[in-house]
């Protein structure tokens, strides 16, 4: 086997393909590719046949970049239809060392659980939460520590079997392998939230095309991962809805309004939307301010869903302050102008507007793959008979 050179991290979003390829033994060389893409990652209407076509240029020019074939690569996603489930463990310890292999046998056993009561998806990420020794909370494996009874929370983060599966065709068709599927808006926010470690408490809200994800972090470890199926797409449906115009226009329409005018109520900035935008549409009942309302309402539901979701997890963030961080292809339509947010129960000391690109995002996934992340349980699949029914599970911390 031809040693490779290159590690090759793509992202497949759902309006954008990215892929990054990291040099082995020089860190600072790096190669990177990108493609305008609408990819149907909904299972109801999942659609690959344009992502092929633009997964092949992608492929051509990795290969040209690296100058390597490209055999194998980490594929990192996100879906609408993911689901994040959260799941307490407890056994009876009676004064004993914790030990780690009872702790592996229950993850273990709780990970069988979820596969079977969720036979239509499949587990990407297992991650800790914490382990509670009694009465005392630890973030990471307690070493040599000693209880009478001790705990695990875990949440799972699963996508659907069908999505995977037709993902793993469609590279397959061009003789490639995917090594592992990462969850995009986890890892960013997992190498992200690096940036943020002045503020003990950090949410990230990343608005995608059909969904949004809602990731809490306090004193750096994760707390919770919910998923909204509401994104970016929904303001475009919205528009072509109310205003009577097909996606395909709609999508221009919030694709290219500049957010000093969308957000604007000088007399000015109206009338040059009109001249410079409107006038070549056949409806003249389009409007800015129809526009505004029909955008604004939307981002509203979606803000403000995500609040909630946010006050369901109140009690690790102890009713603090925290900072806000809005990521995602869908929040560059927003500007601090455009946020709404309804009175809640929570209070937080600002929201912060990331700006992310396409090296960042696929570096996201290496900081995952290949950094220490205590809170990640790894599991490596059987490829023989002999491993034994059962998945085996190894390094509760990296």
């Amino acid at each position: 086997m031809i040693k490779k050179n290159f590690d090759i991290f793509l992202d497949l979003g759902s309006s954008r393909i990215r892929a990054a390829g990291f040099n082995k033994g020089n860190v600072d060389k790096v190669i990177y590719t990108e493609q305008n893409c609408t990819s149907f990652l909904r299972i109801k209407k999942i659609d690959l046949t344009k992502t092929e076509k633009e997964i092949e240029k992608i492929i051509l020019q990795v290969e040209k970049k690296t100058g390597e074939y490209l055999n194998n690569i980490n594929l990192m996603i996100d879906s609408p239809d993911a689901i994040s489930i959260g799941l307490s463990l407890f056994k009876v310890n009676d004064g004993k060392k914790i030990n780690k292999n009872e702790v592996q046998y229950l993850i273990q056993d709780a990970k069988q659980q979820i596969q079977k009561s969720y036979p239509e998806d499949n587990v990407i990420h297992i991650i800790t939460t914490n382990y509670k020794l009694d009465e005392n909370n630890y973030n990471s494996f307690p070493v040599n520590e000693s209880c009478h009874k001790f705990s695990i929370d875990l949440i799972f983060i699963c996508f659907p079997k069908l999505l995977i599966k037709n993902l793993e065709n469609l590279f397959i068709k061009h003789d490639i392998i995917i090594d592992q599927i990462l969850c995009s808006s986890y890892a960013k926010s997992l190498h992200y939230k690096e940036q943020f470690v002045s503020f003990d408490k950090v949410i990230f809200i990343d608005l995608g095309f059909e969904k949004t994800s809602i990731i809490i972090y306090q004193n750096e470890q994760l707390k919770a991962f919910n998923i909204l199926s509401l994104g970016g797409n929904h303001i475009t449906k919205d528009i072509s809805k109310v205003l009577n115009l097909d996606i395909k226009t709609a999508e221009k329409i919030k694709n290219n309004l500049n957010k000093n005018i969308l957000f604007s109520d000088k007399n000015e900035d109206k009338e040059n939307f009109k001249e410079e935008f409107l006038q070549e549409f056949e409806n003249q009942d389009v409007s800015l301010d129809l526009i505004k309302k029909i955008i604004h309402a939307r981002i509203d539901e979606i803000l403000n869903l995500s609040f909630e979701q946010i006050t369901l997890n109140e009690k690790p963030l102890n009713n603090d302050n925290f900072k806000i961080i809005l990521m995602g292809q869908g929040s560059k339509i927003l500007n601090d102008n455009s946020i709404y947010i309804q009175e809640t129960t929570i209070s937080y000391d600002e929201i912060i507007f990331f700006k992310e690109s396409g090296i960042n995002i696929c570096e996201s996934g290496l900081k995952l793959s290949h950094g220490k992340n205590k809170q990640e349980v790894i599991v490596i699949p059987k490829k023989a008979a002999r491993t034994g029914f059962f998945e085996k599970l190894f390094h509760l911390f990296q």
